[in-house]
C-alpha cells in the first residue's frame, strides 16, 4: 500500500476583537497557533495548512507570514496554506511568496489553491463576483506557468499580460507542491484531473459516502488524462477534536462547535445547531471526529475504505476551544490516532 501522510490544518478562529482598532486577540491566536504548529512538527505530522479569511472571526488573511514564522521554528513538517484564496489574489504574488516560505523553510512550502468558501476578499480587493469562475480558471492557469517555469509570456482577460518576464526568488524545491481543494463539485474533480493536480476534499457535514461519486469521477477524469492510478494524490479534511473519554470530548466541544458553526450558518441560512444533529455528525458514518482515540481511528479507516486517500487532514483548532484542548488533542491525534491507523493499514 502507498504511503499515507497525516496533516493538521486550521482556520485560526477567534473572538471578533473588542477593541477598536487593536489586534489583541489576532495577537494571542497567532501565538497559540506557533505553538500548534511547532508541536505538531516534534510529534512527527507531516504537514500542517493555514486558511485565508478576511472576517474579524479569523485571525490569519496572510498565511504566508505566518508559515514564514513557523518555518523558523520547524525543521520537517511541510507547511501549507489551507487555502490560498487564488481568484482575489495575483498568481505572481502568490508565487513569489510561497518560493520565499519555501526558502525559510528549506524546501517544505505547499500551495492548496481555492476559490475559498467566503466572498469578503472580492470587493475587499476590488474583483467582481460576476467573474468568480473565470478568475479562478485564469489565475491557476498562471500560477501553474509561473510554477514551471522561470521566464513565462502569458495573456488573459482579467489581468495584465506578462511578456517573457522573470519571477523571483525560485523555489528551493523546484516545483512547490500544489494542491486544488474543493468542497464536492464536479467541475472541481474535472478540473484538478485535466490540470494534474492532487485534489483535497473537505467534508465538514452530511456522510462521507455521499463524496464516492466526487473522487471517481477525479480518478475516472485522471485516467482519460493519462495519469496512472499509482501517481494520483487524494487528500480528505474533517473537523475534528480527540480525547480519551467519548463522552467528556462530546460535552467540552460541542457548545464551542456549534457557535462557530451558528456564526458561519447565519449567513447563509443553516438552522442552529442542536445537539441530536451534533450527535449524528458524531456517529460512525457521519463527517464529525469528534470521541476516543478508538472512535476516530474507525472513522479515518472507514473514509480511507471509502476514497483510498493518500492524504488525510484534520482541522484541528475550531471555534472557541480553549487552546489548551485543542494541544491535547493534537498531542493525541499525533501519538495515538495516526500510528493506530498506520498499523492497521499496514503502512509506514
Amino acid at each position: 500500500m502507498r504511503n499515507i501522510e497525516f496533516g493538521l490544518m486550521t482556520f485560526a478562529d477567534m473572538e471578533p476583537e473588542k477593541e477598536l482598532g487593536k489586534g489583541t486577540n489576532a495577537y494571542r491566536r497567532i501565538q497559540d497557533l506557533l505553538e500548534e504548529i511547532k508541536l505538531a512538527d516534534q510529534l512527527g505530522i507531516d504537514m500542517f495548512g493555514i486558511g485565508e479569511h478576511h472576517r474579524p472571526d479569523y485571525a490569519v488573511s496572510s498565511p504566508t507570514t505566518v508559515l514564514g514564522a513557523a518555518s523558523a521554528v520547524t525543521k520537517n513538517i511541510k507547511l501549507s496554506s489551507a487555502v490560498t484564496v487564488l481568484s482575489s489574489d495575483d498568481p505572481v504574488r502568490v508565487y513569489q511568496q510561497f518560493a520565499t516560505v519555501d526558502a525559510i523553510s528549506g524546501g517544505r512550502a505547499e500551495i492548496m489553491a481555492g476559490r475559498g468558501s467566503f466572498i469578503e476578499s472580492f470587493p475587499l480587493f476590488g474583483f467582481d463576483l460576476n467573474d468568480y469562475n473565470e478568475l479562478f480558471e485564469e489565475k491557476l492557469d498562471l500560477l501553474l506557468k509561473i510554477n514551471r517555469s522561470e521566464k513565462i509570456t502569458w495573456s488573459g482577460n482579467l489581468r495584465a499580460p506578462i511578456h517573457g518576464l522573470g519571477v523571483y526568488p525560485r523555489a528551493v524545491s523546484g516545483e512547490i507542491p500544489i494542491w486544488l481543494a474543493a468542497g464536492g463539485t464536479p467541475a472541481s474533480a474535472v478540473r484538478a484531473a485535466k490540470l494534474k493536480l492532487p485534489l483535497m476534499l473537505a467534508i465538514i457535514g452530511g456522510l462521507p459516502r455521499q463524496f464516492t461519486p466526487f473522487f471517481d469521477l477525479y480518478r475516472k477524469s485522471a485516467h482519460e488524462n493519462g495519469i496512472a492510478a499509482e501517481d494520483l494524490q487524494v487528500g480528505v479534511n474533517n473537523h475534528m477534536y480527540v480525547g480519551e473519554d467519548a463522552e467528556k470530548v462530546a460535552s467540552e466541544f460541542f457548545p464551542h462547535y456549534a457557535k462557530m458553526m451558528d456564526r458561519v450558518g447565519r449567513s447563509r441560512g443553516w438552522q442552529p445547531m442542536s445537539r441530536p444533529q451534533f450527535d449524528f455528525m458524531r456517529a460512525p458514518e457521519g463527517s464529525l471526529l469528534v470521541g476516543s482515540v478508538e472512535q476516530v481511528v474507525e472513522k479515518i479507516l472507514y473514509q480511507h475504505q471509502l476514497f483510498g486517500f493518500t492524504r488525510f487532514v484534520a482541522q484541528s483548532s475550531l471555534g472557541t476551544l480553549p487552546h489548551e484542548l485543542t494541544m491535547k488533542s493534537i498531542e493525541i491525534f499525533a501519538s495515538q490516532v495516526v500510528p493506530e491507523v498506520k498499523r492497521r493499514l499496514g503502512v509506514g
